[in-house]
C-alpha cells in the first residue's frame, strides 16, 4: 500500500492550510490587480508602467520557490511553510504603508519571494498526505485557492475601495501570519518527506541536478500554464474598464463570476483527470478555453461578456486544477518540495511579461485583440506540450517508481 495513504492521519489540515495559504496568496497578489489604475494615478504613472510591478512580483517568485524549497526538502515541510505565511503577510501589510512608487516596487518584488515559496511546499506537503485515488480532484480542489483568493480580492474591492480607497485592502494581507498558528499546532510532518529525505545538501544536490531534464520540460509546460492564466486574468479588469467602461463595481463582480467559474473547473477537470489521465485532461480543458475566447474577448451583449469570462476561467482553471497533482507525481519524492514549485516558479518569471504585452500591444490595437491573440496561442502551444510529456497517474509516493502505479 502507498505510504501516503497508510499515513493518512492529518491530510485534510494539510490540505486546508495548502488551499488557505494559496488562497490568502492569491488574495495579496490580486489586489494590486484590481487596484492598477488607483495606484498608478496616486504615483503618477502609466498601465505598462503598474504592469512592471506584476511582473516583478511573478519575477521574484522563483527566488521564494528555490529557497524555501531547498528548506522544505532538507528539513521537512511545515517549517518553511509557516515562515513564509509570516514573511508575505508582513510585506503585504507594508505594502499599504508605500510612500512612493520606489518602495511599492520593492515591496511587490519581496511579496514575490513569498508568493514563490508558498505554492511547492504547501502542493507537496497536501499531495503527500492525500490518498493517491483522489489526487486528481484534491488537486483541482488545492490549485483553485488562487480562484478563491482572486475571488476574495475581488469582493473585498468592491466593498472597502469605493469607501476607502487602495491602502486599507493592503492591511487585511496580515491574515496569513495567522494561519501559520494552524500549521503550527495541526498539521502533521509529511511521512513521505521523513522516509526519502536527503542526509546532506550534497545528496540534495545530486538529486537535483540528475533530474534537470525533467525539470526543464516542466518549466516550458509552467511557462504556458502561467500564459494562459496571467494573459487572460491580470489586465482583464484593465480591459473592462478601458474597453466596456465599467465602474469598480461592475469590474469586482465579472471578475467574481469568472472565479466561480474557475473554482468549479478547477475540481471538475481535476476529477476528470483521475478517471481519463492528466496529459488529457490538461490539454482538453485548453482546447475549451480557446473555444471561448470570443465571447470573452468580443461578446457583443454584458450577458455574454459575463458568459465567457465564466467559461474562459472554468476551463484554464480547470487545466490548472490537474498540476498539483500531476507535477507531485512527476517529481520524485526526495525532490518534491523543490522541483515541481521551482519549476513552476520559472515558468512564471517566462511568463509573467504577458500583462506588460497585452498593455503594449493594446496601445496599438483594442484590449480585446491584445488579450484575445495571447490567449489563443498560449493555449494551444500548451495543450501540445502537455500531451507530449510523462505521466504517471496515481504513482505510489514513498516507494521506488517502479513499485508504484502510474505510468509514462
Amino acid at each position: 500500500m502507498p505510504l501516503n495513504e497508510r499515513s493518512s492521519s492529518g491530510a485534510w489540515a494539510a490540505l486546508t492550510a495548502s488551499f488557505l495559504g494559496w488562497t490568502l496568496d492569491a488574495f495579496d497578489f490580486f489586489l494590486v490587480v484590481f487596484c492598477l489604475t488607483a495606484i498608478g494615478r496616486e504615483f503618477h504613472q502609466t498601465d505598462r508602467a503598474l504592469a512592471i510591478s506584476i511582473w516583478l512580483t511573478l519575477g521574484f517568485r522563483p527566488v521564494g520557490a528555490f529557497l524555501f524549497g531547498l528548506m522544505a526538502d532538507r528539513y521537512g515541510r511545515r517549517l518553511p511553510l509557516m515562515i513564509d505565511l509570516v514573511f508575505y503577510s508582513v510585506v503585504e501589510v507594508a505594502t499599504g504603508f508605500a510612500p512612493n512608487f520606489t518602495s511599492f516596487l520593492i515591496l511587490r518584488a519581496l511579496f514575490g519571494i513569498g508568493m514563490g515559496g508558498e505554492w511547492g511546499v504547501g502542493a507537496s506537503l497536501a499531495m503527500e498526505k492525500v490518498p493517491a485515488r483522489w489526487r486528481g480532484v484534491l488537486s483541482g480542489f488545492l490549485q483553485q485557492g488562487y480562484a478563491l483568493g482572486n475571488l476574495l480580492a475581488a469582493l473585498c474591492y468592491f466593498i472597502v475601495f469605493p469607501r476607502f480607497g487602495w491602502r486599507p485592502l493592503f492591511f487585511l494581507g496580515g491574515l496569513p501570519a495567522l494561519l501559520a498558528l494552524f500549521v503550527r499546532f495541526r498539521v502533521q510532518e509529511s511521512e513521505v518527506w521523513r522516509q526519502t529525505k536527503r542526509e546532506s545538501w550534497r545528496q540534495l544536490g545530486s538529486a537535483i541536478t540528475a533530474n534537470w531534464k525533467l525539470f526543464l520540460y516542466l518549466v516550458v509546460l509552467m511557462t504556458g500554464m502561467n500564459m494562459a492564466s496571467h494573459g487572460t486574468q491580470d489586465m482583464y479588469p484593465t480591459f473592462l474598464q478601458r474597453f466596456w467602461h465599467f465602474g469598480a463595481e461592475k469590474r469586482a463582480a465579472i471578475s467574481a463570476i469568472s472565479m466561480v467559474g474557475a473554482i468549479i473547473g478547477g475540481v471538475a477537470v481535476g476529477l476528470a483527470s483521475d478517471r481519463f489521465g492528466r496529459r488529457k485532461a490538461i490539454a482538453w480543458s485548453l482546447i475549451c478555453a480557446i473555444a471561448s475566447i470570443p465571447l470573452w474577448a468580443y461578446a457583443p451583449l454584458v450577458e455574454l461578456l459575463i458568459t465567457g469570462a465564466f467559461l474562459i476561467q472554468f476551463f484554464v482553471q480547470g487545466a490548472w486544477g490537474v498540476i498539483p497533482a500531476h507535477l507531485s507525481e512527476l517529481s520524485p519524492d526526495e525532490i518534491r518540495g523543490f522541483l515541481p514549485g521551482f519549476a513552476y516558479q520559472c515558468g512564471v518569471l517566462i511568463a509573467g511579461s504577458a500583462a506588460y504585452v497585452e498593455a503594449a500591444a493594446a496601445e496599438h490595437m483594442s484590449y480585446a485583440t491584445a488579450m484575445a491573440a495571447t490567449a489563443a496561442i498560449v493555449c494551444a502551444f500548451t495543450a501540445i506540450v502537455a500531451v507530449l510529456g510523462r505521466e504517471r497517474k496515481a504513482a505510489a509516493f514513498g516507494l521506488p517508481a517502479t513499485a508504484g502505479a502510474g505510468r509514462d
